[in-house]
């Protein structure tokens, strides 16, 4: 089973939406296995970022994601990430298709509510960067074999 990294953005916890964007998961069948409230230093928000940090924006990404609590959550399931970030939408929710997270609740791209891993390679780092292993779930829904097999 693959995993990916979902993190729900100050925006959306401010805006009472972490439960939709759950709900949203586990309707289509994903199995959390890892879930942290949690408010997110400066470090590890710089780690996070790290791919962006030539970038002009890197500052406000840090500032904003240290901003409010977060929720990080680790999601299984088979092509999770890919279909995580379709769940998601496009990353400007002024692009985003009605339907997905964005396109319905999104407001801004530098307010959009969630950070979706983009790749399988992305997602271990990831994960890895915000969960030990004694915190993520080993377990197995009853619903699985419906589902998979």
């Amino acid at each position: 089973m693959e995993r990916t990294f979902l993190m729900i953005k100050p925006d959306g916890v401010q805006r009472g939406l972490v439960g939709e964007i759950i709900k949203r998961f586990e309707a289509k069948g994903f199995t959390l296995v890892g879930l942290k409230f949690m408010a997110v230093s400066k470090e590890l928000a710089e780690q996070h970022y790290d791919v962006h940090k030539e970038r002009p924006f890197f500052q406000g990404l840090v500032e904003f994601i240290t901003s409010s609590p977060v929720v990080a959550m680790v999601w299984e399931g088979e092509g999770v990430v890919a279909s995580a970030r379709k769940i998601i939408g496009a990353t400007n929710p002024l692009n985003a298709e009605p339907g997905t997270l964005r396109g319905d609740y999104g407001m801004d791209v530098g307010r959009n509510l969630i950070h979706g891993s983009d790749a399988i390679e992305t997602a271990q780092r990831e994960i890895a960067l915000w969960f030990t292993d004694s915190e993520l779930v080993n377990w197995g829904p009853t619903q699985k074999p419906w589902l998979y097999e």
